[in-house]
């Protein structure tokens, strides 16, 4: 665990242009064409942050890199790609453009507070624990 988060932190600073050098917001077939197939992990202010599989018919799969793993769909909304979890039906959506480096994404239910970044090249896979079963 302690290697993963070394080599995603190298990755992050590393293999990231800055968000100035990033192009005009992606279209959703854009979007789908980039990510579609991939797993892309993310940071944020230079920490790791989480992660997301992007699967067929628009389907994700995401976690904060802690195991927990949430299923969703995703769909473009007035320019915007937005997220539905299953654990939220509130949309999360965002604005992405191709910078440098890879996607950055802005939180567009809040711009001031979240801008991801793509990390390159991290060949890290994404790990989903099994649900939670108790006494």
């Amino acid at each position: 665990m302690l290697m993963r988060s070394l080599v995603f932190c190298v990755a992050l600073f590393f293999g990231h242009g800055l968000p100035a050098q990033a192009q005009s917001t992606m279209t959703a077939e854009q979007f789908d064409a980039y990510t579609l197939g991939k797993t892309l992990f993310y940071g944020r202010n230079g920490s790791a942050y989480g992660v997301e599989l992007y699967l067929e018919n628009r389907r994700v799969r995401w976690s904060f890199l802690d195991g927990q793993c949430k299923d969703g769909i995703w769909y473009e909304d007035n320019g915007l790609i937005c997220f539905v979890y299953e654990d939220n039906p509130d949309p999360q959506c965002w604005s992405f453009e191709l910078g440098a480096g890879g996607l950055i994404a802005r939180f567009e239910n809040n711009p001031e507070t979240t801008e991801l970044y793509e990390a390159q090249d991290t060949d890290e896979e994404m790990i989903c624990l099994g649900p939670k079963i108790g006494v």
